[in-house]
C-alpha cells in the first residue's frame, strides 16, 4: 500500500517537536533576514527589537508586522535576500488594485514550494503515475507553475492544459482519463455545465483541487456531487511563496492543515492587532520559516479564520488546522447596516433546492447610498419571492434581484466574477 504521507517525518511530528524546530529556524531566519537587507534591518530598528531579542515563537508579537504595503514599496526586488544571479523565477500578483506584489525564488525556494504541493497531492490520495490536469494559468500568476512543480516532485503525469478553452479542457479530461484537476470552483461548475451539454463524462475522474477563491461548503457538496469527485480546499498566496505552501484541507474536511515546519501561524485581532485564543475567528498571519529569497514576518493576510485544533488529525497528521477562509476583510460588504462576505451568500443561495451555482452580487451606487442585487440562475420553479425570503432570513435584509433560467448569466473562462459594482450615478 503506498504511503499516506508525503513526508511522514513532518507531517506526523509531536506537538513539542514542532515548536523545537520553529523555535530554531525562526531565530536563524530572522538573523539572517537582519544581516542580509536593509529593508529588515530598518523596519526591526524602528520598531525597537533586535534578533537577539527574539528566542521562539513565544517572542513573535515583539515583531513588527508586514502588509502587502511592504512589497509595493520595496518594489521590484528590494526585500530579496539573495543576489539577483541566485534568482530562478518569479511570480507576482496582478496589481490591480496598485504596484504588484513580487515574490523571486531561489532554487531551494522553487524546492520548498514542490515539497508543499507534493504534500498536498499525497493528501488527496494521488500517487506517483496518476494524471492531473492543470487549468491555472503559466505565466506571472503563480497558480499554473505551482501546481506544476508540486505534480513533477509528487511523480504525477501533468497535463498542462492552462487556462481558458472549456471544450478543450473537457476533451483533455476525457481523453487522458485524468484523475484529477487543479482549478477555481466556479471554472469546475463551468467545465461540469458544458460537458453535460456535450453529454461527455468522466469515470476516471475522482479529485478536485480548488483553490484562489472562497468557497462555501454547500458549493462544495453540489461539485461534488455533480463531478463525482472528492474536492480540496488549497491555501497560499503570492507572499507565501504560491499555491499550496501553506497547507491544504485533508479527507476528513475537519479545516486546513497548515504545514507547521514551514509557517508559523497566528490569528490577530483585525483591530488591534492581539493574538487571540485559539477558537477566535481573526486576520490570518504567517511567518515563513524556510524560504530563502524573500521571507515574511507576521505578514497579514487579510483572510477570515480560526485556529481549530492543535492536536493529531483523524488523518493521522500532526499540524494545527484552522478553518476553511470565511472571507478577506478587504472583500466585506456593508449593506443596510450589515456586514457579510460574498461567501455567506453563495451559502444561502444553494441551500434553496433548485438554485444553481452560478450567481452575481452587484453592488449598485447612487448618491452615496450602497444597495445590493442579487441575480441567480435556477430550475423551473424557483421563484424571486422564494430567494428573497431565504436571503432575508439568512442575512438579515432583502436585496434586490432576479432569477434567471440555466446558461443565461455571463460566465468566465476561469475564476468568476461574482461581485461587481455600478455606479448608478453615472448611467
Amino acid at each position: 500500500m503506498l504511503n499516506q504521507y508525503w513526508n511522514p517525518k513532518y507531517e506526523t511530528m509531536s506537538r513539542d517537536e514542532l515548536t523545537a524546530l520553529q523555535n530554531e529556524r525562526l531565530v536563524k531566519q530572522l538573523r539572517r533576514a537582519y544581516a542580509s537587507n536593509a529593508y529588515y534591518r530598518q523596519k526591526l530598528d524602528a520598531h525597537g527589537v533586535h534578533p537577539d531579542d527574539i528566542k521562539g515563537i513565544e517572542d513573535l508579537p515583539k515583531l513588527p508586522f508586514m502588509t502587502k504595503d511592504d512589497f509595493r514599496q520595496n518594489y521590484p526586488l528590494g526585500m530579496c535576500l539573495v543576489p539577483r544571479e541566485e534568482l530562478r523565477e518569479f511570480h507576482m500578483s496582478s496589481g490591480s488594485t496598485g504596484t504588484p506584489v513580487v515574490m523571486p525564488y531561489t532554487q531551494a525556494d522553487v524546492a520548498q514550494w514542490a515539497e508543499c504541493m507534493a504534500r498536498n497531492y499525497r493528501m488527496a490520495e494521488l500517487f506517483p503515475g496518476d494524471s492531473f490536469q492543470i487549468t491555472p494559468t503559466f505565466g506571472l500568476f503563480n497558480g499554473g507553475f505551482g501546481f506544476f512543480h508540486g505534480a513533477h516532485a509528487a511523480g504525477l503525469f501533468t497535463v498542462p492544459a492552462s487556462s481558458g478553452n472549456t471544450p478543450r479542457q473537457i476533451k483533455l479530461l476525457h481523453d487522458f482519463k485524468v484523475k484529477g484537476i487543479g482549478c477555481v470552483v466556479s471554472y469546475m461548475a463551468r467545465i461540469m455545465e458544458v460537458a453535460d451539454e456535450e453529454k461527455v463524462d468522466f469515470p476516471d475522474l475522482k479529485v478536485g483541487i480548488f483553490g484562489s477563491e472562497t468557497f462555501s461548503d454547500e458549493m462544495r457538496q453540489k461539485i461534488e456531487k455533480r463531478a463525482g469527485i472528492k474536492s480540496y480546499d488549497i491555501y497560499g498566496m503570492t507572499e507565501t511563496g504560491g499555491v499550496g505552501t501553506t497547507g491544504m484541507d485533508c479527507p476528513e474536511h475537519c479545516g486546513l492543515h497548515i504545514w507547521e515546519d514551514q509557517y508559523i501561524t497566528e490569528i490577530v485581532d483585525p483591530e488591534t492587532g492581539k493574538v487571540l485564543p485559539d477558537g477566535s475567528y481573526g486576520d490570518v498571519v504567517f511567518t515563513a520559516l524556510t524560504r530563502e529569497a524573500l521571507p515574511v514576518f507576521r505578514f497579514r493576510t487579510r483572510d477570515i479564520s480560526k485556529i481549530i485544533s492543535r492536536e493529531k488529525c483523524a488523518c493521522g497528521r500532526t499540524s494545527l488546522r484552522i478553518a476553511r477562509i470565511d472571507g478577506r476583510l478587504d472583500d466585506m460588504l456593508i449593506i443596510k447596516g450589515v456586514n457579510f462576505f460574498p461567501k455567506q451568500v453563495e451559502q444561502a443561495l444553494l441551500e434553496i433546492p433548485g438554485v444553481l451555482p452560478e450567481y452575481q452580487i452587484i453592488i449598485e451606487q447612487q448618491h452615496g447610498i450602497n444597495d445590493i442585487r442579487i441575480n441567480v440562475e435556477a430550475e423551473a420553479g424557483v421563484t424571486g419571492f422564494t430567494v428573497a425570503k431565504h436571503l432575508k432570513e439568512r442575512l438579515g435584509f432583502s436585496p434586490k434581484g432576479d432569477v434567471f433560467a440555466p446558461g443565461t448569466l455571463p460566465r468566465a473562462e476561469g475564476k468568476a466574477k461574482r461581485v461587481i459594482k455600478v455606479n448608478l450615478d453615472q448611467q
